[in-house]
């Protein structure tokens, strides 16, 4: 039991890890007041370009995947469910409300969950990342990428199981939960106001708010 508890505040730890927070006052900016204030790879990317936005991505995805991949074998356990899917829910509930930040702040969890299902599930999770881009490339939403990548990961993971399995449920609580996550974007996305990307988005200092 105290080995499982280390692993799992281990796995709440890693998916803490404030990537972009760090990324933005390297660059003299606190992102939380910037753009849509979100410590995510969107705002990275509209912020500091591409390149920044691509590190974060990746940094977040492997703080998915680390906790699926190693932590297992720290308590003799294999890889996958449960505990590997335990170990990636528990990462990404650090990476939205991350202790680092004292529990506000954090990211929307889509660069995270797709690390965590690269490493329980690599197929369904390559679906998803292609949607996700394909809509991206096509409308130029983000939001809305992640919204389509959210609905195509239970499919796919339904497809490829064949039955409604463990997994497949926790996929779709966490599409679920990257809607959640989306609210307001979804209301902007009917209002006609979301943010298309394509454009970096000037950094003004940390005390001014966009």
């Amino acid at each position: 039991m105290i080995a499982q508890a280390a692993a799992l505040l281990a796995a709440y730890v890693i998916g803490s890890f404030p990537t972009a927070y760090l990324v933005g006052t390297a660059n003299g900016v606190d992102l939380r007041t910037v753009g849509s204030g979100n410590l995510g790879a969107t705002n990275v990317f509209r912020t500091l370009g591409w390149k920044w936005g691509l590190l974060v991505y990746l940094a977040d995805g492997s703080k998915g995947a680390l906790p699926v991949l190693v932590l297992p074998s720290v308590i003799g356990a294999a890889t996958g469910w449960p505990w590997g899917v335990v170990f990636g829910l528990v990462a990404i509930l650090g990476h939205v409300r991350p202790v680092f930040l004292m529990g506000k702040g954090g990211g929307k969890g889509v660069a995270t969950s797709s690390g965590v299902f690269i490493a329980l599930a690599p197929l369904p999770a390559l679906c998803a990342i292609v949607g996700f881009v394909i809509v991206v490339a096509m409308t130029r939403y983000v939001s809305l990428g992640s919204l389509v990548g959210a609905v195509i990961l239970p499919v796919a993971l339904l497809l490829q199981q064949r039955a409604i399995t463990p997994l497949v449920i926790v996929g779709a609580a966490v599409g679920a939960f990257v809607f959640w996550t989306h609210r307001e974007n979804i209301g902007r996305l009917r209002r006609g106001e979301e943010r298309r990307v394509g454009r970096t988005s000037p950094a003004p200092s940390s005390g001014s708010r966009a």
